[in-house]
């Protein structure tokens, strides 16, 4: 099995697209453009917010751990990238954010970014924890 160091680069890269994924989807279905401007105003909040969820829950140490990491770099960058949203007023009056819209972002992040760790980890076969040497 690779080693952990090996999956860091691995596990921000998947990150990094299957966040900006989410925004791409939701921007197009209700701009219907896939304007660059409006795309990366969609997409900073969850992506700082991703880089913030990386930094606490130090993903360096099991990058592709479901539990320990994914649930906590999904619910982290759900939470701060609805809340910087909502601050910015994107999409509604600024401090409302669409009941919706949350639903939409938590179910679908969680599917992505703690699902693909679930895969990796089956397919690497090991449980995404470091090997204790004996």
């Amino acid at each position: 099995m690779a080693t952990k160091k090996s999956h860091l680069p691995i596990a921000l890269i998947v990150d990094l697209i299957l966040v900006v994924l989410f925004t791409i989807v939701g921007h197009y279905t209700h701009s219907h453009s896939f304007d660059p401007q409006g795309l990366m105003t969609t997409a900073w909040p969850f992506v700082a917010a991703l880089v913030i969820a990386w930094l606490l829950t130090a993903v360096w140490d099991r990058p592709i751990a479901p539990l320990a990491t994914g649930t906590g770099v999904w619910a982290i960058t759900v939470l701060l990238g609805l809340v910087l949203r909502g601050i910015v007023g994107q999409g509604e009056d600024p401090g409302n954010v669409a009941v919706t819209f949350m639903i939409v972002a938590t179910s679908l992040n969680l599917i992505t970014l703690v699902g693909w760790r679930l895969i990796a980890t089956a397919v690497s076969g090991g449980s995404g924890r470091p090997k204790r040497s004996r």
